[in-house]
């Protein structure tokens, strides 16, 4: 008996393998997936046992019930399947060299801003306990998200932003997106969390959480409740900013995205 030919084409294989599913599992932790994975695995070991004993209707019941698996595995796993593809999709920071030639405008938006009117009206909101979801757009495109709000297209200023997220504004829902000098859209729909949270985290912090995730984008939350003003990057959230060390934070996170933008610019040198 010979031995099965393995060949460096089935390591790659096994590797990309491997990949996907710790990939499907970092997607899928801290919500109720993995549960329903099992009760799918479960039905699946029991239609086997059922045709092996040839049980003809039962067998015939699950079938149908297995052939239409696929269509609802889509529909279950749509927010996990989502925040899957998205998390791939920020991965096309790794391709700088196709950001540098097909999108300019992102790359020039990245750099210093003037982020005082945002400060002053994020601290005047939070003495006043009204709430404020600002997305301050980095080297990652968000067209997706600007597309799913109202578009603005005007200076950046502390009056307008105030003006946009009063309690009784018809804009004052969603977040607000500001690339470079410019807000660019409101009212923006923002992806939420999957991850596990506290109780205390409202839906606003929860979408902050959820865009830091998926894009580079700086983003500043201004809670209804308590007024305090936290801050979300690269998948964590620090709540609780001094309002005086706020800008400070800030221009900490954009040189952290522009340190870590240069390093992949040398690598690729």
């Amino acid at each position: 008996m010979g031995f099965i030919p393995f060949t460096f084409v089935d390591v790659i294989d096994i590797l990309l393998v491997a990949s996907l599913f710790y990939g499907l599992y970092r997607a899928m932790k801290g919500t109720s997936a993995p549960y329903i994975m099992v009760g799918i695995f479960v039905i699946y070991l029991v239609w086997i046992l059922v045709k092996t004993f040839n049980l003809v209707l039962f067998s015939t019941i699950l079938g149908q019930i297995i052939s239409v698996g696929v269509i609802a595995i889509l529909i279950i796993f749509q927010p996990e399947i989502r925040h899957f593809l998205q998390v791939i999709g920020r991965q096309r920071q790794r391709f700088e060299w196709l950001t540098r030639i097909f999108d300019f405008r992102n790359r020039k938006n990245a750099k210093d801003i003037d982020l005082r009117p945002i400060v002053l009206a994020c601290q005047e909101m939070g003495e006043q306990k009204v709430g404020a979801l600002i997305i301050i757009k980095q080297s990652n495109d968000l067209g997706i998200v600007e597309e799913s709000g109202i578009s603005i297209d005007a200076k950046v200023s502390t009056s307008l932003i105030e003006n946009i997220f009063f309690k009784n504004a018809p804009l004052h829902d969603g977040g607000m997106v500001i690339s470079g000098d410019r807000v660019v859209a409101a009212k923006c729909v923002l992806p939420s969390t999957q991850q596990e949270v506290p109780k205390s985290y409202g839906m606003r912090h929860r979408a902050a959480l959820g865009m830091s995730e998926v894009s580079d984008a700086i983003i500043i939350v201004v809670s209804e409740e308590t007024g305090g003003i936290s801050l979300a990057h690269d998948s964590n959230i620090k709540r609780n900013i001094d309002p005086k060390q706020l800008q400070q934070s800030i221009r900490t996170l954009m040189h952290l995205n522009n340190k870590r933008r240069a390093e992949k610019e040398q690598k690729e040198e």
